[in-house]
């Protein structure tokens, strides 16, 4: 009974062993991924600011600027339409120039406007082209307003920078935590080699030998997962408190669970994948290799 329990103890030890390091490295790749999300939410924001200014003809009543303002609300391009009144451009504009234009022409010359802004999809040089268009074309908009293309164009392409350097860096880290579970569950698996020669020599299949090596190391990878994710959501949940309550809003649940879901499915599928390659290695050698 001794040597038995002494087995068990060594085994319990190893799974433990091995289990906080795939925590570690899945920690790191549930981090990346977490800024990485937030690092696109938050481009996505910035794409969906981009404002749009719609300055109708003279004779356009308010009335029919709502209606328009309706209508360009309703299309696929625009997000938060605002309709701003004859009057309320009135007082925008005394509120900034100090001038009062009704005082000096006698009439208030100024048109309704409407303003928008633009949704991500559209936030491209062609994309605010297609908007112009298809906003200039509506009965009684006399002039549309659109930011500078430079400007969009050199906002996207630093969007597109920042994206493709956050999934060369996710690559990186998936490798090195690769390379790391690997050694992990090589060196687990090293230490039971002399099990793995013995069952061969009683007859058994390697099929038979490699599945409780590849189930129990897959487990590992599973716990492994739920506690990353686990530790990653209660950080999120947290944020509000350590001063980063924005950061709750551009990752959102729904992106975390797909997080904590895809370690738990990513540390079973790498620990199954390691625990599989160092098994047939093992398999393969000699009685004299178990020795080196």
């Amino acid at each position: 009974m001794k040597p038995q329990k002494e087995v068990k103890i060594s085994n319990w030890a190893a799974h433990t062993t091995t289990g906080v390091s795939v925590t570690l490295a899945l920690l790191t790749l549930g981090l990346i991924a977490m800024i990485w999300i937030a690092a696109t939410s938050e481009s996505r924001r910035m794409m969906e600011r981009i404002e749009v200014s719609v300055v109708m003809a003279d004779d356009v009543s308010d009335e029919r600027a709502k209606a328009i303002c309706e209508a360009i609300e309703k299309t696929r391009f625009a997000q938060n339409a605002k309709l701003i009144t004859r009057q309320e451009a009135l007082d925008n504009w005394k509120e900034a120039t100090g001038e009062d234009l009704e005082h000096v022409f006698g009439v208030n010359p100024l048109s309704p406007e409407v303003s928008f802004t633009v949704s991500a999809e559209y936030s491209t040089v062609k994309g605010m082209e297609a908007v112009r268009k298809s906003v200039s074309a509506v009965a009684g908009v006399a002039e549309v307003g659109t930011p500078d293309s430079r400007l969009i164009e050199t906002m996207n392409s630093n969007l597109r920078r920042l994206t493709l350097g956050f999934t060369v860096l996710a690559a990186i880290m998936l490798i090195i935590s690769f390379v790391l579970i690997n050694n992990t569950v090589r060196l687990s698996i090293y230490s039971r080699r002399f099990t793995i020669h013995t069952m061969q020599l009683v007859g058994a299949t390697d099929g038979f030998i490699r599945r409780p090596f590849i189930m129990a190391n897959a487990m590992v990878g599973v716990i492994s997962g739920l506690v990353a994710g686990g530790v990653l959501s209660a950080f999120l949940a947290l944020c509000a408190s350590f001063g980063m309550p924005e950061l709750t809003v551009l990752i959102g649940w729904p992106w975390m669970g797909v997080i904590d879901g895809s370690l738990m499915a990513g540390g079973a599928l790498i620990c199954a994948l390691a625990a599989l390659l160092a098994t047939t290695r093992h398999l393969r050698q000699d009685y004299g290799e178990l020795f080196k």
